[in-house]
């Protein structure tokens, strides 16, 4: 356990490496990288002087007493209020393994990998050429050559790979081709808005279910989620019933 050194006193009030870390831990998580540092530390001790001051200060001259101040003060404690009484509220939500497996069966379709293909192309402008350079893949070049020396795609510098792909990612007129080939199948030339595609099915997976344990902790905040919903929702309902409301508009 690190030590909770005193690093400063104002006016007989004690500042501790606690409060430093405790300020950092506050804060945005980028901005406290900044201060991850003997003497960016120091930085942040100095801060909290600087704020100690400035209560003081502030105490000296009665701002607490100030009308602003406490309409502030009232305003801030009504919104804590409200934010902790929700909280409070929705917070006994704990699901169980059962309900989770539960909510689990009835909405599998939601749990679901999508199909997915693995595909490389060879991209050229006009049909002609494409026709071409098939004739000259079936005499022998192979594929990621024939890519490398005459497809106008990026994808050219890596073999004309394009990757893992689901639909709805590329242009139909390639998906459909490509969802319909077998692994290993080298396609006659498929054309698109982009121009004629010569495609090679490298891999494929069909849709599946994930299991349980895959998607344990989505269901998990979604369940959470929804049964947090509805008790807020009954409870505005048992509100509305209690006190008064109109709507004006």
């Amino acid at each position: 356990m690190v030590e909770n050194k005193i690093v400063a006193r104002v006016n007989g009030k004690e500042i501790t490496q606690q409060d430093a870390f405790k300020f950092l831990n506050e804060i945005d998580p980028q901005i406290a990288r900044e201060f991850n540092t003997p003497e960016g530390v120091q930085k942040v001790i100095e801060e909290l002087i600087n704020q100690e001051l400035i209560y003081l200060d502030a105490k000296e001259n009665n701002i607490d007493q100030e009308e602003k101040y406490k309409e502030l003060l009232e305003e801030s404690k009504k919104a804590l209020l409200k934010s902790y009484a929700l909280n409070k509220l929705i917070s006994v939500v704990n699901p169980s393994e059962e309900e989770l497996r539960k909510y689990y069966e009835e909405h599998k379709e939601h749990f679901k990998k999508p199909a997915s293909r693995v595909a490389s192309h060879i991209l050229v402008a006009s049909e002609e050429k494409a026709d071409d350079i098939c004739k000259e893949i079936e005499e022998g070049l192979r594929f990621e050559e024939a890519a490398s020396k005459y497809s106008t795609c990026p994808s050219k510098e890596n073999g004309g790979s394009l990757g893992e792909f689901t639909r709805g990612q590329l242009v139909p007129e390639f998906e459909n081709h490509a969802f319909s080939m077998e692994i290993g199948e080298i396609s006659k030339p498929v054309k698109s808005q982009f121009g004629y595609h010569i495609i090679r099915l490298e891999d494929k997976t069909e849709e599946d279910e994930k299991a349980f344990e895959e998607v344990k902790e989505e269901i998990k905040t979604q369940f959470t989620r929804l049964q947090q919903q509805d008790i807020y929702l009954e409870k505005i309902k048992e509100l509305e019933n209690k006190y008064k409301v109109e709507k004006l508009s």
